[in-house]
């Protein structure tokens, strides 16, 4: 995950200091740690909801933004890199300018 955010960044010009949130897949609370860790990204700006959701798999991404957007986390012009993987090795990322 930590290099599909890497990617994602390099093929828009940006960095790890331009994230504003960083909403990954949320199989399990130590990967959103691990992740951050990695990146060197606060752990503030990782937005985790695996402790209220648990694993809800391909929806998690989706209940995170909703959380972040519900809870006024994001403002025009943030940048949000959501980030995910599956079984086979396979990952994605996406980042938006909000």
């Amino acid at each position: 995950m930590p290099e599909a955010v890497k990617v994602g960044l390099e093929h828009n010009g940006l960095t790890i200091d331009d994230i504003s949130l960083l909403i990954p897949h949320q199989a399990n609370d130590r990967i959103s740690q691990m992740v951050a860790k990695k990146l060197q990204i606060p752990i503030e700006k990782v937005v985790r909801t695996i402790d209220r959701h648990g694993n809800t798999t391909a929806a998690s991404i989706p209940i995170a933004l909703d959380e972040a957007i519900r809870e006024g986390k994001l403002k025009e012009g943030d940048i949000v890199v959501l980030t995910a993987f599956g079984s086979g090795y396979t990952w994605g990322s996406a980042v938006i300018r909000w």
